[in-house]
């Protein structure tokens, strides 16, 4: 409808007729629902509202952003259905913002809204209303994410190259040093070799323990291929608990198993995944107390699956430190490096899965790693939340 057209109508009311009011009516119903079917179609979410904040109008998608039923939400004001929004701190004549949010209900998203006034010409400084449009950043700040951790992780390559020249090859010399040191030793009296063996031996471990930080730093941040092949995860998770069965009993620490009655062979590099078991197991019973400490592992799998789950009642992790589990040297424990789980991920993921990770301080914490059971070139979505 052109723009007048109404005060031009307003104007002329006692001179229309009454079928061409009809008609006027008709038209404007009409337009009316022509632009509401406009702001339903979009994606982005659409508010309506007076100049009090009182909603409007609320298109399909800011419902299901802010998880509104929209005929209750009409009338109300914007404050009471979106908490958390000071209206009277938005909402300024004359002045358009643009803010970020993130909503926790009914899904966790970021969000980003523009909020404009709807000017009144012949008042300037007031507002006949606002519209507010509201864009969904959800995976657009996970894409940024991958990428500043896909930047981070070849920032890390390349410092590998430098750390396994530099320090190594250091390393493997004083190694050898230390072994002809070692030699010499032995031909010196018993009194007085005891002493020297003692600090010899300090200086060996201490060199075995930069070796084993370096190793792990490499195979952190350099890709590798997995060479796959059928393997019994139950038979890994067994061997892995052998290998620590010295560790796990002198701290008196219990392991139950919550395994599947049949759970078939996975496509897996054995090696890898025992590596993915041992790092898990390993923190696990870092995070217990010295006594009464539990670990439990759970297997299960579907037709699409296979879920892997090591669970302990420790000491659990802060929510400052759940945000930066997979940053490199991050970690919950005083002399960790933070590259045990970075190297589990990156192996799950090379296998494409992924690690789910459920902690609350001072009760335990939960590390489920999803498996699927064979690759998939597509894989049927559910319907979008918003038709196109």
């Amino acid at each position: 409808m052109k723009s007048g057209f109404l005060e031009k109508l307003v104007t002329r009311l006692d001179r229309v007729e009454p079928g061409e009011v009809q008609q006027i009516l008709t038209r404007l119903i009409r337009e009316k629902g022509f632009l509401e079917k406009v702001f339903e179609a979009l994606r982005e979410g659409v508010i309506i509202l007076d100049a009090h904040g009182i909603i409007g109008f609320v298109n399909r998608a800011a419902a299901q952003f802010f998880g509104l039923d929209p005929e209750r939400a009409v009338g109300e004001k914007l404050a009471s259905q979106v908490r958390g929004l000071d209206w009277e701190s938005l909402a300024k004549p004359g002045r358009s913002i643009s803010r970020d949010l993130e909503v926790f209900y009914p899904e966790n998203r970021y969000l980003n809204f523009y909020l404009a006034p709807i000017d009144d010409h012949e008042h300037a400084a007031a507002a006949l209303g606002y519209v507010m449009l509201v864009r969904d950043l959800t995976s657009t700040r996970a894409e940024a994410e991958e990428t500043l951790e896909s930047e981070r992780l070849n920032a890390l390559t390349l410092l590998a190259a430098g750390v396994a020249h530099e320090i190594g090859n250091p390393l493997n010399s004083l190694d050898i040093h230390l072994q002809l040191l070692g030699r010499k030793f032995r031909k010196l009296a018993p009194g007085d070799r005891a002493p020297l063996e003692e600090s010899l031996a300090t200086a060996r471990e201490e060199i075995q323990r930069l070796d084993t930080i370096l190793k792990q730093f490499l195979h952190a941040v350099r890709p590798s291929t997995p060479r796959r092949e059928r393997h019994d995860l139950h038979s890994l998770l067994r061997e892995t608990l052998r290998l620590l069965e010295p560790e796990l009993s002198s701290r008196h620490i219990a392991v139950e198993l919550d395994l599947a009655a049949a759970l078939p062979p996975a496509m897996i590099d054995p090696g890898q995944f025992q590596q993915v078991f041992y790092n898990l197991i390993r923190n696990a019973y870092q995070a217990l107390p010295p006594a009464d400490g539990c670990i439990t592992l759970h297997t299960q799998c579907n037709d699409y699956e296979y879920r892997i789950a090591i669970e302990d009642n420790g000491s659990g992790i802060s929510p400052e430190l759940m945000g930066a589990l997979f940053e490199p040297y991050r970690s919950t424990k005083a002399s960790g490096s933070g590259l045990g789980l970075l190297i589990v991920r990156r192996i799950v993921r090379q296998h494409g899965g992924e690690i789910e990770i459920d902690s609350e301080e001072h009760r335990g914490t939960r590390v489920v790693i999803h498996l699927p059971r064979s690759e998939r070139t597509v894989r049927l979505l559910g319907s979008p939340a918003i038709e196109l």
